[in-house]
């Protein structure tokens, strides 16, 4: 259990409560103010405790994620956590800055997921009339742009990591306040997501088909995943064709300007009449 000394907060993203506790206010108050929006209420289903080294900048290291036990060690310059997955408690040593803190908590939700049927993916995601649209691809392809040039009535999740669980008819996308380029946080809210776009930039406004064999390819690279296990990865695989196949995935090459929406529109509206059509027996 945290000790009592301990400040605590919990931060609840894609409805899975976190607690985070420090015996530093100001830390405390960072996080707060971090993850304004996606504080919460809800008894935790896991915990984190943070102690504070010397404050100094996010290292360029790569990120190593490996089993030891029960605990995962999750290492990187400015951070070394240790989590338990069996009791969901865990121990972060890392710099006071804003970054690292993001990237203890996006490796820890990433192994949750993995465990859940879900995962976080390198997209941006909106809610469009009620239904979520992930936009994935490259750096450059036009991510942060779509975000951009989304119309007043669309409803941010992310320009940045798309957060997707399973439900009872395909994938569920939930906002996150993990923020790109547009230094903004997602809304906290969830839709039902209703196509994926691998984003090209063109001359023109296009959808075209994928097969599923190149969606799962493309999925798979475009997946946040650092874990060196091999089961977890078989597992994400597994995952990742279920969500070719429960989830229309395009390729949208697009002109950088607000009517890539309509197209986004027209495909929702053409898809949906299209899948009403087919009759019972297909």
């Amino acid at each position: 259990m945290i000790s009592t000394s301990r400040k605590v907060t919990c931060v609840e993203i894609g409805q899975i409560p976190i607690a985070l506790s420090t015996c530093d206010e100001g830390f405390l108050d960072l996080l707060r103010q971090r993850y304004d929006g996606f504080l919460s209420s809800s008894r935790p289903e896991f915990e984190l405790e943070f102690d504070l080294t010397v404050t100094g900048p996010v290292s360029d290291d790569d990120v190593r994620v490996r089993r030891e036990g029960n605990d995962w060690l999750i290492e990187r310059g400015d951070f070394h956590a240790r989590w338990d997955s069996r009791t969901g408690r865990g121990s972060v040593r890392q710099n006071a800055n804003p970054y690292s803190l993001d990237s203890v908590l996006r490796i820890l939700h990433s192994l949750i997921l993995a465990q859940r049927g879900g995962f976080l993916l390198h997209a941006a995601s909106a809610i469009c009339e009620g239904q979520a649209y992930l936009f994935s691809g490259v750096s450059g392809a036009g991510k942060t742009t779509m975000t951009r040039l989304a119309p007043p009535d669309i409803t941010l999740l992310t320009d940045e990591i798309s957060y997707l669980r399973p439900n009872a008819d395909g994938y569920s996308a939930f906002g996150t306040p993990f923020a790109g380029e547009l230094a903004r946080a997602g809304e906290n809210c969830a839709a039902p997501v209703s196509a994926l776009f691998f984003l090209e930039q063109g001359p023109e406004n296009r959808i075209d088909e994928l097969s599923s064999a190149e969606a799962v390819r493309r999925l798979m690279r475009n997946i946040l995943f650092f874990a060196e296990d091999q089961g977890l990865v078989e597992k994400l695989l597994a995952t990742a064709c279920d969500f070719v196949a429960r989830v229309p995935i395009r390729r949208l090459t697009f002109y950088p300007d607000a009517r890539v929406w309509d197209e986004v529109r027209n495909f929702a509206r053409n898809f949906a009449r299209d899948f009403q059509q087919v009759p019972e027996h297909a």
